[in-house]
């Protein structure tokens, strides 16, 4: 295996952690856009998510009715998590699964850290957003944010300068020492293969 298929199979460390760190905010923003939205229909606050996180430092949080300087917070502590999840998500995976299967898996990986941490770990760091986030709603988000953090190739071509073309065909010369001849071709006129004898005097 050549260097060239070797670096396209298994991007360099640093690609892909920079590309893990991209997908995995953009998708926790998407997340949230999508918490924030359900939060409305649900005739509470857009910023109810953000504020729920907050709780980490300030028990009071949970109770603000919109944005406030908690929300900041929040918003931080969720951009914080999900794009380091993403880049521990985008080194596990380079170049060690194809390229077919990481959006499934990244879907897969997204929900199981929802069960990891809001139903697991949040318990006890975090109770009142264990206790308080809508889980069908939190679920979906998850499934949001996989879907785009399942996208960091895409990041990782970009940064590398790199897109997958089509392999070059390679036409067949013949055996070793025999070339194959030249056929000049002038432009506009087809060229006619003829045999031709010895040229006779009129």
């Amino acid at each position: 295996m050549d260097a060239a298929t070797e670096n396209r199979s298994e991007p360099a460390l640093l690609p892909a952690l920079l590309a893990g760190l991209e997908a995995g905010m953009v998708g926790a923003l998407w997340m949230l856009a999508w918490l924030g939205t359900s939060s409305v229909w649900q005739q509470r606050s857009f910023w109810t998510p953000e504020n729920l996180m907050s709780t980490a430092f300030n028990r009071d949080a949970s109770l603000a009715p919109g944005f406030t300087a908690s929300t900041w917070t929040g918003l931080a502590l969720y951009l914080l998590i999900y794009s380091l999840l993403g880049a521990v998500f985008a080194v596990a995976v380079r170049g060690r699964v194809p390229r077919t299967r990481v959006m499934l898996l990244a879907v897969v990986f997204g929900l199981a850290w929802y069960y990891i941490s809001f139903q697991g770990m949040f318990k006890v760091a975090m109770p009142l957003v264990a206790l308080l986030h809508v889980e069908r709603s939190t679920v979906l988000g998850h499934l949001v944010y996989g879907t785009m953090l399942g996208r960091f190739p895409l990041y990782v071509e970009r940064l590398m300068g790199t897109r997958h073309e089509p392999a070059a065909v390679v036409v067949d010369q013949g055996p070793p020492g025999i070339e194959a001849p030249a056929v000049e071709e002038s432009p506009g006129e087809p060229v006619e293969k003829t045999k031709e004898g010895p040229a006779s005097e009129p």
